[in-house]
């Protein structure tokens, strides 16, 4: 059965404690961790939080940077994401979120078998810790300090290339659910899939991400969630919604609206 997580990002303001806190009192099954919030927390602190509550984790965010991109060298970003991958074990984490830095003067080529490269050394890691590596293509409108990988063809290519079960893909409908081919393909994505995220959108970005409450934007949710359901997609739906529109949001609301909104997607699907 799907199943509803809140993104961390999603309740910027709040502290890991209180998005724990209120994400299982507001009845949500999940949540994506922030590393910073946990880090600023305390990670042993956190861990015992949410055994407490039961909130289950469906993703620690982030990891990357391989290219170089943020100023590290590639053996930093790689140790870096060790210390994710366990840390994501420790949680229980389903998956750990991936970029992979942007080209950063690099030519295409080379930018790609930087991750590869990353990706090979962390799968057997991520194997025993039992948690998926999920990549995240980003639109090219808001990509250019996150990613190479600017849509859902560019992120298979790369796992086709590693050939390995570990290593999976997070499509977040902000980012791909306005690209027809990707929704035309979703049923045969279903299997690669680690993470859905749902967010949604008045415009298409071109630069820093805006997105909108769930149902008050262009992306075709109900399509995405009802293409998913038919094709088996069993896994985690992550809320991750942030941006000026939402700035001064009152998170309990917010949180209210997208559990509603998910309920009558869900439904809609069956």
């Amino acid at each position: 059965m799907a199943r509803l997580s809140m993104n961390e990002i999603t309740t910027f303001r709040w502290s890991f404690e209180e998005d724990v806190q209120n994400y299982s009192a507001l009845g949500i099954d999940a949540i994506a961790v922030w590393r910073q919030k946990l880090s600023d927390f305390g990670e042993e602190k956190g861990l015992e939080l949410l055994a407490d509550t039961g909130l289950r984790v469906s993703a620690l965010q982030w990891a990357g940077g391989f290219t170089g991109s943020d100023g590290r060298t590639f053996r930093e970003s790689v140790d870096d994401a060790f210390e994710a991958v366990q840390l994501a074990g420790d949680l229980n984490a389903h998956c750990l979120i991936l970029y992979s830095g942007s080209r950063a003067g690099h030519t295409h080529n080379h930018a790609r078998r930087l991750f590869r490269n990353a990706l090979k050394e962390l799968a057997p890691a991520a194997s025993e810790q039992n948690v998926l590596l999920a990549i995240e293509p980003m639109h090219v409108g808001c990509a250019a300090e996150w990613t190479f990988l600017n849509g859902f063809e560019d992120a298979l290519e790369i796992i086709q290339a590693i050939e390995c079960p570990q290593v999976r893909l997070a499509f977040d409908a902000y980012h791909l659910g306005q690209d027809r081919d990707a929704l035309g393909r979703l049923p045969e994505l279903v299997p690669l899939l680690a993470l859905v995220q749902l967010g949604d959108a008045r415009r298409a970005p071109t630069g820093e991400q805006n997105r909108c409450r769930l149902g008050e934007g262009t992306v075709p949710l109900r399509e995405i969630v009802a293409t998913l359901n038919q094709a088996g997609y069993q896994g985690f739906y992550d809320v991750e919604l942030m941006g000026e529109d939402l700035d001064n949001s009152d998170y309990r609301e917010l949180i209210l609206q997208s559990k509603q909104t998910f309920e009558s997607l869900l439904q809609d699907a069956c």
